[in-house]
């Protein structure tokens, strides 16, 4: 049985061995970056600077929220603005490994940047079993690159440190948890952001859509899992997909894109199956979401595909 606690404890007293310099950790917000960053500041204190990069991939409102929620944890925490970098690096890609590896080197820049301002020799990042066994190498087959992972570049300066490298997601939410983070709970969000839920070109205009739908989807799922009408899923989200089809606004001939929602129930993402949602829930969804992005999609579908054979996320 896992025991959280103690984790915790032999996690921190192994980084205080492992760390004698100053050291950067990638806070994306969600639990296994947060729960890093929450040890290793147990473990080394002032040496540790925690970096939130804001791609201009993140969901509605998710800076002001994951600034604040780091405050409060005491980490000594610096904000980037990389929005333009990110969609100046990204402009015409549309290979979804090549998303990937690009968002991971620039990822690895940034730090690079921040570490020649603190004089950085370590990164410290929330590496779980999932992405590395995923992201392939030996006798597995890579089934999608994680930023953290296969992105990595090969002329890196920083030495990676992973404390949770061997947990599986469930193990992470126990020691978040156990150390009363406000993200225990808080659903998987992938590492490079909105940009593999935003299938084909990525511009400025296809990411607001898309985040526009994610944010209608998770306020009308934990709506209707607060009033008991179902289950709240593992996961749950829309992406955005290069497929048009003609619709009509008003009297209007229109020619939209198409959103596709997706939830799944899962323990540790390693499998997953789709969730079922109430037509209700489902028929509200569709309608808010065509309304808030109107022209631009005309055609919301249900992903009902279980993991295997499909994954959680689209990209």
């Amino acid at each position: 049985m896992f025991d959280a606690s103690a984790f915790i404890t032999e996690s921190a007293e192994k980084m205080q061995n492992e760390i004698d310099d100053i050291a950067i950790i990638a806070c994306s917000g969600g639990v296994d970056s947060t729960v890093a960053a929450v040890i290793a500041n147990q473990a080394i204190g002032d040496k540790l600077h925690c970096v939130y990069v804001d791609t201009g991939l993140m969901r509605k409102n998710e800076t002001e929220e994951i600034q604040e929620m780091l405050a409060a944890h005491g980490l000594n925490l610096t904000t980037v603005f990389a929005e333009e970098r990110y969609f100046a690096a990204l402009k015409g890609v549309t290979e979804p490994e090549q998303k990937r590896k690009i968002i991971g080197e620039l990822f690895i820049r940034i730090f690079e940047d921040e570490q020649a301002k603190v004089g950085a020799k370590y990164l410290v990042q929330g590496t779980i079993a999932p992405d590395w066994i995923e992201s392939g190498g030996g006798v597995r087959d890579t089934i999608k690159s994680h930023h953290n992972v296969g992105g990595l570049p090969e002329d890196m300066t920083l030495e990676v440190v992973e404390p949770l490298r061997d947990l599986y997601k469930d193990e992470v939410r126990e020691l978040a948890r156990a150390l009363e983070i406000k993200v225990a709970e808080r659903q998987p969000f992938p590492g490079p952001g909105l940009a593999v839920r935003c299938l084909g070109e990525l511009t400025p205009q296809r990411v607001h859509i898309v985040r526009e739908a994610c944010a209608i989807v998770e306020e009308e799922l934990e709506a209707a899992a607060e009033a008991g009408k179902m289950e709240i899923p593992w996961q749950y989200f829309a992406a955005l997909l290069p497929v048009r089809s003609v619709g009509v606004h008003g009297d209007v001939r229109a020619y939209g894109e198409t959103v596709v929602v997706r939830a799944v129930q899962s323990l540790d993402g390693m499998s997953a199956r789709y969730s079922t949602i109430p037509h209700e829930v489902l028929t509200k969804i569709s309608t808010r979401i065509t309304n808030a992005v109107k022209g631009d999609v005309n055609r919301v579908v249900y992903d009902i595909t279980h993991k295997p054979p499909g994954t959680i996320e689209w990209e």
